[in-house]
């Protein structure tokens, strides 16, 4: 059974080092990457690959990672989608926006890519 990370982020050097970190991951665990830039983007990919992680940025053109992140857990409800929450953002407020609409975990950048790894593979169970 092939699993699904999808990284999403408007910035492409940030979805470059995410992918770059995940890849021997995803090599060695039979784990396919997706990428999105935007948040509609993303959102049209969770409904039709319902991959099993996010990293899910907050602030996007289109729709925002908060605005994706509440879509999917309290209307569309999808179970089985694990959203990490990735911003430059790291007050307080935000960790709690973040809460209310349903992410699963809080990262804030730079990112360590260590932590990355690790989390993915607590939530893909490899």
């Amino acid at each position: 059974m092939c699993r699904k990370i999808l990284i999403v982020d408007d910035e492409p050097h940030i979805r470059l080092l995410l992918e770059q970190t995940l890849e021997d991951l995803a090599d060695e665990a039979d784990i396919e990457l997706l990428t999105a830039s935007n948040g509609l983007e993303a959102l049209d990919i969770i409904q039709n690959e319902r991959p099993n992680l996010v990293f899910l940025d907050v602030m996007m053109p289109k729709m925002n990672g908060f605005e994706v992140c509440q879509r999917v857990k309290k209307e569309l409800l999808l179970e089985g989608v694990y959203i990490i929450m990735l911003t430059a953002k790291g007050q307080e407020f935000d960790k709690v926006r973040g809460q209310e609409v349903g992410a699963d975990l809080y990262m804030t950048k730079p990112f360590d890519p260590d932590q990355v790894v690790k989390r993915s593979l607590e939530v893909l169970g490899c």
